[in-house]
């Protein structure tokens, strides 16, 4: 009677399923690229507030074997860079994911830290690599405010409370504060890769804490990375050719480039005047400041 009904029933409940069959392998892949730092209108950054949701959609992707992490950043806040480096080894061990970094470009000062959460960290011939240091750079504009004509009034309550102010000549021992604190930070950098290179890395080379960088090859050699590779090939030396690369990607706020949400929640505003229109200069003026900032960083590594 069975095999008379058989070929009647739907061919789904013909099929057999291989008693073996397993779902192809997954891999979740986040994009962290740009300069670190905090985000504001037309002033985009990478940092935990931006990058925690794609983070956290990757680590909990159904069937995923594993999380790759695309790195392409010159650096920038040393604190951005530390949590979101610290996000992802909480989500890594929470998990129980492996975690690759993949440096495209640039993976230098902060860009490199974050890529420091992987297990493993890979590089292309050409991509950049290293600057661990610590770097703070301004100007100075006292010579032009005599110029000018103008006079510069400040007036605070404690004695560093205008510590560095550009419009005011350099202090000698404003300059070493601002030094030692640079030596903090720069020695919790260089724990945070000893400690996750281990072994790996030729600690008694002096070059790789000077803030110096090479391309692939030369860091390689240095151990601050792993091997040359690319995502794709090594995910599907790791797991197979049927491997699923799934590109977790996070929609951009709407005054960013290329983001955007519904019409219909795009704040409206009043016509420029007053005051909208001093804080749509202010806005402006940083935003290019901020893009000069940006341009800086990256033209350090040649991009």
């Amino acid at each position: 009677m069975k095999n008379l009904i058989a070929p009647f029933l739907p061919t789904p409940l013909r099929k057999r399923v291989a008693p073996d069959w397993q779902p192809r392998p997954v891999v979740a892949v986040v994009r962290l690229s740009g300069t670190i730092g905090p985000s504001q209108p037309l002033r985009g950054g990478l940092n935990l507030a931006a990058v925690a949701p794609a983070l956290e959609a990757a680590f909990s992707m159904k069937n995923a074997k594993a999380v790759a992490l695309i790195v392409n950043s010159p650096g920038g806040s040393p604190v951005q860079s530390s949590l979101i480096y610290k996000r992802i080894r909480a989500l890594a061990e929470e998990k129980s994911l492996p975690v690759y970094a993949f440096a495209e470009d640039v993976a230098a000062s902060g860009g490199y830290m974050i890529a420091c959460a992987a297990d493993e960290i890979y590089a292309d011939e050409s991509s950049v690599v290293g600057s661990i240091g610590v770097v703070s750079a301004g100007f100075g504009f006292t010579g032009l405010i005599e110029k000018l004509g103008v006079e510069r009034r400040v007036h605070t309550s404690g004695e560093s409370k205008a510590m560095l102010d550009p419009f005011q000549p350099e202090k000698a021992e404003d300059v070493a504060r601002l030094e030692a604190l640079q030596k903090d930070v720069h020695e919790n950098f260089k724990a945070l890769v000893r400690k996750a290179r281990g072994e790996r890395l030729k600690a008694d080379d002096p070059a790789i804490f000077s803030g110096e960088f090479w391309a692939g090859a030369g860091a390689l050699e240095r151990g601050l990375i792993d091997g040359l590779a690319d995502l794709r090939s090594h995910m599907r030396g790791l797991y197979g050719d049927k491997v699923k690369l799934r590109l977790v990607v996070q929609r951009q706020p709407w005054w960013r480039p290329g983001g955007g949400i519904s019409s219909r929640l795009r704040p409206t505003f009043p016509a420029i005047g007053g005051g909208f229109a001093a804080e749509m200069g202010a806005g402006l003026a940083d935003g290019l400041i901020a893009a000069a900032e940006k341009r800086s960083l990256w033209s350090r590594f040649g991009l």
